[in-house]
């Protein structure tokens, strides 16, 4: 475990304890995690469809560990528009509520945005956050995310049903600007 010794006004060595953050993989063998951690992050259920398709996407989807405990995860999927631009979804990102603020989510996206960056040709990173999620919100601006469009009646079963599309752009598309300019 890593460290870091403190020393105080009267004289005392504190030492504070920083725990270990990793992503894995998931896999058919721990994927029944996954469905637990996102019972208990999410207010919405997810169908045994999109656990056997996060079994393929190989990297746009981790679990993230805290000294070795599953803590969070981040599923995405790749899209493609009829104008032929490539979009990231982020699925689902989330962290376990005391887990929160350690930086677990940070190190999540990051994995996302250096796939993105590694794969040179995503335009966009884009995903649905319910209206009254402030910290979600914040979050994803930080990173440069801009609401560009909410979305009534998004969710099903669960108030507010409202959900703000984030987006962040990585690079214009050239096929649109093609199609633009004709």
């Amino acid at each position: 475990m890593d460290h870091t010794t403190i020393l105080t006004h009267g004289g005392v060595f504190i030492c504070l304890y920083r725990g270990r953050k990793d992503l894995g993989d998931i896999t058919s063998h721990n994927i029944k995690q996954l469905k637990k951690l996102n019972s208990v992050v999410f207010p919405v259920s997810y169908n045994d469809k999109f656990y056997k398709d996060v079994l393929e996407v190989g990297e746009l989807a981790k679990l993230a560990y805290y000294n070795d405990i599953v803590v969070g995860a981040v599923c995405c999927r790749i899209d493609t528009t009829d104008q032929g631009a490539r979009r990231l979804y982020i699925m689902t990102l989330g962290c376990l509520a005391p887990y929160r603020r350690l930086g677990i989510s940070t190190m999540m996206l990051k994995h996302v945005l250096d796939f993105c960056e590694k794969d040179g040709r995503i335009d966009n990173i884009y995903l649905h956050v319910q209206i009254n999620n402030d910290s979600a919100i914040d979050f994803y601006k930080k990173f440069e995310f801009e609401i560009i469009e909410t979305k009534e009646h998004y969710y099903k079963r669960i108030e507010p049903a409202d959900a703000h599309v984030l987006q962040k752009t990585l690079r214009t598309n050239q096929a649109s600007i093609v199609q633009a300019s004709s």
